[in-house]
């Protein structure tokens, strides 16, 4: 069985992790929060989704 999970969840997630393991402190994270929402506002969001799509590929055909 397959299991399909969003980044964004995922991402969502590890950072909860990290916060509750206190990895990391809540400023940092609503940093990053903000850095990747400002990010994919811009240009460089394709070729960062093509490369993410490009990674879940490869894993795919790797656990098939």
């Amino acid at each position: 069985m397959a299991l399909t999970i969003s980044a964004a969840v995922l991402f969502g997630i590890l950072t909860f992790a990290l916060l509750r393991g206190r990895s990391v402190s809540g400023g940092t994270a609503i940093v990053l929060f903000l850095f990747g929402f400002f990010t994919a506002g811009t240009g460089a969001y394709g070729p960062i989704h093509d490369l993410c799509q490009a990674i879940a590929n490869a894993l795919t055909h790797l656990t098939a």
